[in-house]
């Protein structure tokens, strides 16, 4: 039976380029998920988007004729108290310091990237913090809710979640979204008939088997070459004889680790042209904000997934419907391991197929871990928990190890020179560090 209790769900980020797209879900998923007050929250140096896209998601709002409460405010604990469901999809340093991350990394001759390599690192340890902060004020203000984290890098945050605070939570990520809906379009059914398996962690995960109504189809997809990527990833096509016996398909962010040459070549090109990733969502995110202001847009705007994270909201939406109906479907999230990858820690968060319940979602046994895949799998994993650590004590010399075991990172004393400058053009962020 599905539950008819309206909820109160709070948007940490609620002036995102993304609202209007979770908007939108709750607006679709009325009948069956009636939200009573939906409280967008952002910070001061985001008032001004915050009026922007809280407005047009008024008008949404309206233009359905549902009795959606939605309210504004700088004010986290009033949004948080007695909440339901708490999202974040934060960016601690705004875009700003997502530049930094993708330049400074580039100077050195390594990939500078959001969520992969040094980049991905320093957003951590920028987040990790802030969103603890945040965990409090949910165990004190609205202890039964759940926290839906999108927040990048969204395994590492979920991890230290899952560590260091009380709170129910559960990361997501929309490329396991994107690939369902890629595998339903190539083979011309909806996305209930597909169901592919996923193995490994956030952004570094590998895809081993796809079936389409009960039928495996992937040895059939690496054959004819069929490959998923994204708008935010340079989309260099696979060697053939690489995927033919790896036999797998990896997430478009691998090609960070098995085409490094080329996408770092393609980095360096594009920002001594027209900037990195993180100049070209600067350039999206201001048309978008122009388009929210217009009074006569009442729906979420076609332009929105033209940003790499478009589907986030919507894998947010189907999560939190999933919890609140005891569902019991199967979802791609960022769990607590337990015993499901055998050679990583228990307490590390993997991203695989769930059952959704009401209880929370119920990790699904693997049917195979490619023998290829572990090595590169556990180092990044080693990585991320040295760097939750590090987000944690503000220990230079475990920020360090985090930095210098990273795949992506050549040398030690390119570590060392990364940490450094890093540290320094993130001082404001990360107080931990200059105690």
């Amino acid at each position: 039976m599905v539950n008819k209790k309206a909820l109160k769900i709070a948007v940490i980020g609620g002036g995102s380029s993304y609202t209007p797209e979770i908007v939108e879900g709750f607006i679709k998923r009325y009948d069956e998920m009636p939200v009573r007050e939906l409280w967008l929250v952002d910070i001061e140096e985001g008032r001004h988007k915050l009026e922007i896209v809280g407005e047009l998601a008024k008008r949404m709002v309206e233009k359905a004729g549902l009795p959606i409460d939605v309210r504004l405010t700088l004010n986290r604990r009033e949004a948080i108290a007695g909440a339901d469901f708490v999202t974040t999809q934060m960016r601690v340093g705004l875009l700003e310091a997502r530049k930094r991350d993708e330049h400074i990394p580039i100077k050195h001759g390594v990939i500078g990237q959001e969520t992969t390599g040094p980049g991905g690192m320093f957003k951590a340890l920028r987040t990790v913090p802030v969103i603890l902060d945040i965990c409090k004020d949910i165990e004190e203000l609205a202890p039964d809710a759940w926290l839906l984290n999108f927040t990048n890098p969204a395994g590492i945050v979920t991890e230290a979640v899952q560590k260091y605070s009380k709170v129910k939570s559960v990361g997501l990520c929309n490329s396991p979204i994107n690939f369902y809906k890629f595998l339903a379009k190539e083979y011309g059914v909806t996305e209930r008939d597909v169901l592919p398996e996923f193995v490994g962690i956030n952004h570094l995960h590998w895809v081993t088997a796809a079936y389409v109504n009960g039928e495996d189809k992937l040895p059939e997809m690496i054959g004819a070459g069929r490959e998923y990527t994204a708008s935010n990833v340079t989309a260099f096509n696979w060697d053939a004889d690489f995927l033919s016996s790896l036999g797998a398909i990896p997430t478009y962010y691998l090609r960070y680790y098995y085409m490094t040459d080329k996408m770092y070549a393609d980095m360096k090109a594009s920002l001594e042209k027209d900037g990195t990733r993180a100049d070209i969502v600067s350039r999206v995110e201001a048309e978008l904000f122009e388009l929210y202001k217009d009074v006569n847009l009442k729906e979420k705007p076609k332009q929105l997934e033209q940003r790499g994270g478009a589907y986030y909201s919507e894998a947010a939406v189907n999560l939190m419907h999933s919890l609140y109906t005891d569902k019991r479907d199967i979802q791609t999230l960022n769990v607590r391991n337990g015993n499901i990858i055998p050679f990583l820690p228990e307490d590390a968060s993997i991203e695989v197929n769930c059952v959704v319940t009401a209880q929370g979602p119920i990790p699904i046994p693997l049917q195979k871990v490619p023998e290829q895949i572990k090595g590169l799998l556990h180092a990044v994993k080693t990585y991320e928990s040295l760097t939750i650590e590090a987000a944690i004590t503000g220990d230079r010399g475990i920020a360090l190890q985090a930095m210098a075991h990273h795949p992506l990172v050549p040398s030690v004393q390119v570590a060392k020179t990364l940490l450094e400058e890093m540290l320094e053009a993130n001082k404001d962020y990360l107080p931990n560090f200059y105690k």
